[in-house]
Parts: C-alpha cells; sequence; structure tokens
C-alpha cells in the first residue's frame, strides 16, 4: 500500500513538474491501491472499459482505412503515376 501511495505522489508531481513524465508512476500507483480502496478500484475499472472502448474504436478505423485503400502496397507516388500517368508538379496543378 506504501508503494502506491508513493507512486500516486510520484505521478502527481511528474504532472506538475516538466522534468519526468508523472503517468508513467501515477498509473501503477491506481492499480496497486484499486486493491485497497473500492472508489479507486471503480476508477479503474471506469478507465479500463473507456480505454477499451477507445482501442476498439482505433483498431476499426485503422483495418477499415487499410481495406478502403486501393494499392496499399505500392508507394503513394507510383499510385499517383499508375492512376494519372504523370506525377503533378504540386498540389495546384491539376491531373490531366
Amino acid at each position: 500500500m506504501l508503494l502506491g501511495i508513493a507512486l500516486v505522489i510520484l505521478g502527481i508531481v511528474g504532472l506538475i513538474l516538466p522534468v519526468m513524465p508523472g503517468w508513467i508512476f501515477l498509473i501503477p500507483g491506481l492499480v496497486i491501491l484499486a486493491d485497497y480502496f473500492p472508489p479507486i478500484r471503480r476508477l479503474v475499472e471506469f478507465l479500463k472499459t473507456r480505454f477499451k472502448d477507445a482501442e476498439n474504436a482505433y483498431l476499426s478505423r485503422k483495418q477499415g482505412k487499410a481495406e478502403s485503400a486501393p494499392d496499399a502496397h505500392l508507394s503513394s507516388q507510383e499510385a499517383d503515376t499508375e492512376e494519372g500517368g504523370r506525377v503533378p508538379a504540386s498540389d495546384s496543378e491539376p491531373v490531366p
């Protein structure tokens, strides 16, 4: 329990000071304290489900992009030359 409290305090200090990242200490401290304090346990469970939803949304978006991207194995320049016959010199130049 003392380790959890020390990690949470170190994490809060790390969030305030720009010298070290605080979340590296704060998250393990909260996970350790969740065994002893029910409100912290509820917070950890809420954050797990919240970030699991975000992870699932990210993975589905990433998978959707990979499936909808034509010629994903080609570089962007090769894909441009296959479609238009030549690569435009700039973004403002129209491709014939």
